[in-house]
This record gives structure tokens, sequence and C-alpha cells, in this order.
């Protein structure tokens, strides 16, 4: 035996027939060659795109065969960002959890925060408990990060085309919802600031008037999107038709979001399956009906709209509740929310440390249980959907009646809408590849895991 060899795994030739390096040459050199071989000179070539190519978004690794420009047949190879965050949840305490599981889809983190901690609650049957304040905040910071992470969507889409004014003006308003976010939560990304029982701590002093201010701007701002797009010839001619995909293949897919949305079906969970109050808010569900990669373009256009409605009201609501509490009355499960932030914006209040070091020796007690160990959560399971950014997102979690997670498996949209790439883009040309892929808009993070 070879030192080389792997005991568990067979050995097998990694290419079969003969490679072609290309690397500027002729097609008609690669042709030539083929017909050299024996072969047929019209003879299909199997190609890679990713997983460095920059209009995969992120590490996807697309497998191309082609026939000319023609796309005969495509795949998707994934697992390049494995990182293995629903194991590690198994190792941590409930509220640790959120800290991991903030990280899968870094484009929208407070919907994998949320997804989690609903299903939490709900094996603690705690759902009614928590604090109206917490539920609208949660509503807020929600709908803000569905604003940035379309726009992220509709910046790469645009730039992957040749439209590079809807890049720079797409992460220019980004920046000032993320601006946001660190005014909030203190983090622009992975915040684990939505924690079971409630939110990580209140609204910041003035953080009304920055959010009402970023809605009136937004409102001037988001028409220039449709002004560039909506009715821009060359726009059009590279969207329309592109990865079309009809409501009988969605559904037989499992796609859901804006991609499904396309088809005319207004299926939307904040509406049909409505979680933190959703139910009390004005809104409508935007459609469109191309099945198309403008349809979907459209529909996310239209969305950003109907979230600067939402945060309208949430903002007036957050008005009328100033000093309500943010987090459930259970104290056995109500950390950290009394941990407010210490004036260097990293430790705690220097009250809070006063009291649990000096003044109670009870409280030093329980917190050092509360956050070592953490608080246990009722034997059961609980899978409970939201709508992402990019459709339904869900996180299964299962506990033995111990203070961690026993397993935590999340439905994650992009990983589900991805199967359409074979659907969208077999029989057209590879330019048309890089416009299906981008208006599914899957983010790898929350593919692998």
């Amino acid at each position: 035996m070879t030192t080389d060899q792997d005991l568990y795994a067979g050995t097998s030739e990694t290419s079969e027939g003969k490679v072609f390096t290309v690397s500027g040459q002729d097609w008609d050199e690669i042709a030539s060659g083929l017909a050299a071989e024996g072969g047929d000179a019209q003879e299909r070539v199997v190609v890679n795109m990713g997983p460095q190519h920059p209009s995969t978004h992120g590490v996807l690794r697309l497998i191309l065969e082609l026939e000319g420009e023609t796309v005969t047949e495509a795949r998707c190879g994934i697992g390049y960002l494995h990182t293995g965050i629903e194991k590690n949840m198994e190792y941590r305490s409930w509220t640790q959890g959120v800290t991991f599981c903030t990280r899968m889809d870094y484009l929208s983190p407070f919907f994998n925060e949320m997804t989690y901690v609903l299903g939490v609650e709900k094996l603690l049957d705690i759902e009614d408990d928590i604090p109206e304040k917490a539920q609208v905040m949660r509503v807020l910071l929600m709908e803000l990060n569905r604003i940035s992470s379309h726009l992220v969507c509709i910046a790469t889409g645009g730039m992957e085309i040749g439209a590079l004014t809807v890049m720079t003006i797409g992460f220019r308003e980004r920046e000032l919802v993320l601006d946001l976010f660190e005014l909030i939560t203190g983090l622009r990304m992975n915040h684990a600031f939505i924690r079971p029982g409630g939110v990580a701590q209140d609204l910041p002093p003035g953080a009304l008037d920055e959010i009402r201010g970023f809605v009136e701007l937004m409102k001037k701002r988001l028409p220039e999107y449709a002004a560039l797009c909506n009715a821009n010839p060359i726009f059009k001619a590279r969207l329309e038709g592109v990865g079309h995909l009809d409501l009988e293949g969605c559904l037989a897919l499992g796609l859901t979001g804006p991609v499904l949305r396309s088809t005319g079906y207004p299926w939307d969970l904040r509406k049909t399956q409505p979680y933190s109050g959703y139910e009390t808010y004005d809104f409508d569900v935007q459609t469109w009906d191309t099945a198309d990669s403008y349809g979907r373009f459209r529909v996310r256009l239209n969305e950003m709209h109907e979230s600067l409605r939402i945060i309208e009201q949430a903002a007036d609501r957050l008005a009328k509740l100033e000093g309500a509490p943010v987090m459930v009355a259970d104290k056995k499960i109500a950390w950290p929310a009394q941990l407010a932030i210490g004036s260097d914006g990293m430790g705690n209040s220097l009250d809070h440390i006063r009291h649990i070091m000096a003044e109670s020796m009870e409280g030093l007690i329980h917190h050092f249980k509360l956050v070592t160990e953490g608080f246990r959560v009722p034997a059961g399971q609980a899978y409970v959907p939201i709508e992402s950014p990019r459709g339904e997102l869900g996180a299964h979690v299962v506990s033995d009646g111990g203070t961690r997670p026993f397993r935590a498996h999340f439905r994650d949209p992009s990983f589900n809408n991805l199967q359409a790439m074979g659907v969208m883009s077999e029989g057209s040309m590879i330019a048309d590849v890089i416009v299906a892929i981008a208006s599914i808009d899957p983010v790898m993070g929350g593919v692998d895991r």
C-alpha cells in the first residue's frame, strides 16, 4: 500500500478523454483539435465558470456544457464556502446559537436570527409573552435588511451586465442602511441582536429620527433605479425572456420569493402565514407576470417601496412605546437585555456591574449561571418559516431538554432556488447564464452553511 492512498475512498481519474487548455485561441482551433481526435468538429465542450468567477455571486462553480456559445447542459458545484454552522450550534447555548446563524446568509443576517429565535420561543412556549416593542423592532430591522439585500442584488446584477451606475448607487444606498444597523446594534453585519425573548437592547437616542430621515431620502432615491432600468432598451433586452421559469416549474422545484412572485403568484409568508404582527401592517404583496429575470428585478424594486411603508408604520409605533421593555419578563430567559452597553461601546454598563458585583450575591450567581450554562428548553422540535429577501427561510430546531440545541437545520431559500439554474440556463447563451444566476440572487453562505 502506498502512503498517499486514501483508505476511505476509491481512486478515479479526474478527467476522461482529451483535456483542452483554452487560453484565448480561436474556437476553430478547439474544433479542429476535436476533429483530429476522431470526434465531430461540433462536439460539445465542458467548461467551468467559477468558483473564482466574479459573476457567480460568490464561490459558486457552474459546470457548463457548450456547443459554440449555446449552453446545452448546466450544473451547479457547491460546497466551497462550507462553515459547519449548523453543527457548531450543537455545542453552544441557545442564546449563543444566534451568533452562529447570523453569519449564514450574510446579506440578510436579521432573517437568519429571526427564524431561529422564533423556533426557540415556540419550544419555550413564550410566543405570546414577547414585548410589543421587541416585535416592532424586529419588523423594523427585517424590513431595513430586506432593502439592503435587494439593493445588493440589483447592484451586483447591474454590474454583471455593464450597468455600472446601478452598481454604484446601489451600494451608496446600502451604506445608509448599514449605518442605521450600526447605530441600533453596534455592528454593520453579523449582529446577533435578535435574541430568544426579545432583542438585545433598546433603540439608542435619536434612532427614530435617523430612520425617518432615511425613509424620506429613499423615497427620492428609489425612482432613480426605475429611471435607469425600467424602460431602458439595453437593460430590458438583456433581461426580458431570460431565465424564464413558469409557475409550474417554480412549484415543482420548491422555489419561493421574488422568483415565484415574478410568475404572478402572490405567495408571501408575511401575508399567508403572518408572524411578529405582520398582519397588523398595511402593505401589498408585489408580483409580476413575465416569469423572467426582468420580472424578478421589478418585484424587488417594488418590494423596497413596500418595505419603506412598513418601516414608517413601525417607527410610528415605536414612538408611542418609549421606555417599554424589549425582553421577556422571565429572568430565567431574559439574558442579556439588562446588560446595557458600557461607555466604551463594548463592555457592560457600570450600573449593572456595580449591582451584580457589590449589591446582590444572588444576582451575581444568577448572572454567572445564565451566561455560562444558559437556560433549558423543553424537549421537542419546531419549524417556523419566515419571508426572507430570497424566499422561505426556516429553522428546524430540536431540543432534548438541555441548555443547547440538539439539532438545528435551516431551509435556506438560496439553496432551493439554485436548483432552477439548469432549467433557466440550458438552451440559452453563456451571457444569459450570468443574468439568470443574478435573478435568483443566491448567497453562497446560505447555500453551503
